[in-house]
């Protein structure tokens, strides 16, 4: 019987837009619902006995397409929800972190997301990341470039995974959720020997019970690394 241990849970969060529409509603609630889930599996995260980081895919270099009205709102609604958690993180032991190029926010939500890695940063039960501007390419891309300017000839994947914005332990567990099954240029490195668990629900529906009846699929599988 497998005995897999989930440190390092990743999710692509997918179907805001698509909960909002099948209400009739704008795509805003979506994403304020959307938030609201990030909450609850955040926590159930830090109660579990095993989970050391959790990696959300909230914003990526792509997501700059859609009507600029939306993504202003997904700016407010990212800097309440770091001003909002907080106490949240704190409750909880959550040490807060930010991927991805957060220059092209504004200087407000910049402070805003620097402050809170500093107010979290000594919290130890459970590492929250959210990827923002983020893209997989990019990361590995500037790594390298990274090593190349500090005069390497020759770069070795110990020294690509030290020098990413991610120097955490590789994924164990991706899950998409919405039912898409594609990984959409996130976190490519790490996800190198990863499970995948592509679950049909959009994410407002999704429940810490699905999450928790997905990861004990997890521990029931045989991890190869690999090998066929």
């Amino acid at each position: 019987m497998s005995n897999n241990t989930l440190q390092h849970l990743a999710i692509i969060m997918d179907g805001n837009g698509r909960w909002a529409n099948k209400r009739s509603l704008n795509r805003t609630k979506g994403h304020e619902k959307g938030a609201e889930t990030i909450r609850e599996i955040t926590t159930y995260c830090a109660e579990h006995t095993s989970i050391e980081t959790a990696t959300f895919y909230t914003f990526s270099t792509e997501n700059w397409t859609p009507p600029k009205v939306e993504v202003e709102f997904l700016m407010r609604l990212l800097d309440r929800y770091l001003k909002n958690e907080l106490t949240t993180y704190q409750k909880h032991g959550i040490c807060f972190k930010a991927i991805g190029n957060i220059n092209a926010f504004s200087k407000s939500l910049q402070k805003r997301i620097k402050e809170t890695e500093l107010l979290t940063k000594n919290n130890t039960n459970l590492t929250q990341i959210l990827a923002l501007n983020y893209s997989g390419r990019s990361e590995i891309t500037t790594a390298v470039n990274k090593l190349i300017s500090k005069g390497k000839k020759s770069i070795t994947e110990e020294e690509i995974s030290a020098s990413l914005q991610t120097p955490y332990t590789d994924i164990d567990l991706l899950i998409r959720t919405s039912g898409e099954e594609r990984i959409s240029n996130f976190l490519l490195w790490q996800l190198s020997y990863s499970e995948f668990y592509f679950s049909p629900t959009l994410w407002p529906d999704f429940t810490a019970k699905e999450l928790d009846n997905i990861i004990k699929d997890f521990e029931q599988r045989t991890r190869r690394f690999g090998d066929a």
